[in-house]
């Protein structure tokens, strides 16, 4: 009896899929839940498994196809199927001798006749009778055999000569030719996941009334502190300490003190979260995904560092949950990480506010009445102008550039 291969549940608010790719054949054998479909979202790739051992019998939805929840993929027939292809193996030769060489032709030789007619006016030589004959038997065309003998006459020689292979003549270079330089222009259709960026970006661009501010922070406390206990915190947690884990919990606290921060429009409605869930911005293949830090105030900085890692392993392979990538209330962007040294991120909607964090940078900055050589990085804080006054974004930016300049703040939670 065939069962078949349904798209399951995508998660709250999505309704339809595109079939990525089918990690089966029709014909190919297939266990209790082993994948065989992966199914692209506008924000999650996840994988189809089979819910009956049997035999792929039909591939309903072929790859590029979109489909909606609980629409039919495929199905699964009885039998074992086919296993999996084997190359044959070569056949061993049986050992015979080498076959001789073929017998060079013996050169043909003249014999004396009648003098046939001439041989398109080309005038022969003394041995005139053999070279005609030779031609004549060969079936050369006079006009093709070059002539040394005096006055222009065919030999033996030059028809023996004409019959001999002529060396290999090398070929004339090709006219360069469009298609062995590349390719002007590739079109690639969009994945779903970048498709949905897009319209989540532009869709912030035309409703939020977006505005950023700057500031930079002196990185010298922090890089010290790290410095001083990346050994020993990596020697108990499992994980290294780095600079992700101080910007978030520093966040946690400015929104703590600027709820505003971390509020967001409904409708004529403003909401205000009493919960810190923050995204954390993380580049794939396929485009930038958020997965979410949930209740960051109530995790110390070995768990911070855990979650992000955890994401960004499972980020780039593709496996993040819908869960795991919904109900963010306030994002951190490190673009610093690629080298950018100042940018203006675009808001993550509904949320009103986003961090960017840059390239660390060695410059002179002024402290007290010198000059000194300092670690700084800008810091980029864009905001909805409509929910965020710019008292409060300015104010939110200076608590995380002072509770990174003095790190000790955070642990006793000034």
């Amino acid at each position: 009896m065939a069962t078949e291969i349904r798209v399951p549940t995508l998660g709250e608010s999505v309704t339809e899929a595109t079939v990525a790719r089918w990690l089966k054949q029709v014909g190919d054998a297939v266990a209790v839940d082993e994948a065989l479909v992966e199914l692209e979202t506008d924000k999650v790739t996840l994988e189809v498994n089979a819910a009956a051992a049997g035999t792929l019998s039909e591939i309903t939805a072929p790859e590029g196809a979109n489909v909606q929840v609980g629409g039919v993929l495929g199905q699964i027939g009885d039998g074992a199927g086919r296993p999996a292809a084997t190359p044959p193996k070569p056949a061993k030769p049986a050992a015979v001798s080498p076959p001789p060489p073929p017998p060079r032709p013996a050169a043909p030789t003249p014999k004396p006749a009648a003098a046939p007619a001439a041989v398109e006016s080309i005038v022969l030589d003394r041995s005139g009778p053999a070279a005609r004959k030779l031609v004549e038997e060969l079936g050369l065309a006079p006009e093709a055999v070059h002539a040394t003998g005096k006055d222009g006459r065919i030999t033996k020689g030059d028809v023996l000569h004409a019959l001999a292979p002529a060396p290999a003549a090398p070929a004339p270079a090709a006219e360069p030719v469009a298609a062995e330089q590349g390719a002007r222009e590739q079109r690639v259709r969009m994945t779903r996941l970048r498709q949905r960026i897009a319209e989540r970006l532009k869709a912030a661009q035309n409703t939020a009334a977006i505005l950023t501010t700057f500031n930079e922070v002196d990185m010298s406390a922090v890089m010290a502190l790290r410095e001083t206990y990346k050994e020993a915190f990596e020697k108990k947690h499992g994980v290294r300490l780095g600079f992700m884990s101080f910007f978030v919990k520093a966040c946690v606290a400015a929104l703590k003190e600027i709820p505003a921060v971390n509020a967001e429009i409904d409708g004529a409605d403003l909401v205000y979260k009493n919960h810190y869930d923050i995204g954390v911005a993380v580049g794939t293949e396929s485009g930038l995904v958020v997965p979410v830090v949930r209740d960051a105030d109530r995790l110390g900085f070995a768990e911070i560092e855990k979650k992000i890692n955890e994401f960004g392993k499972r980020a780039r392979d593709g496996k993040l949950t819908l869960d795991e990538l919904t109900g963010g209330t306030f994002t951190i962007s490190n673009g610093g990480v690629y080298g950018s040294l100042l940018s203006t991120p675009i808001l993550n909607p509904p949320q009103s506010a986003i961090l960017g964090m840059h390239k660390t940078q060695r410059r002179p900055v002024a402290i007290g009445d010198k000059v000194e050589i300092r670690p700084m990085m800008y810091l980029a804080l864009s905001y909805d102008h409509r929910v965020i006054d710019g008292r409060e974004a300015v104010t939110f930016l200076v608590r995380v550039k002072d509770a990174i300049e003095d790190p000790h703040r955070l642990l006793i939670d000034l």
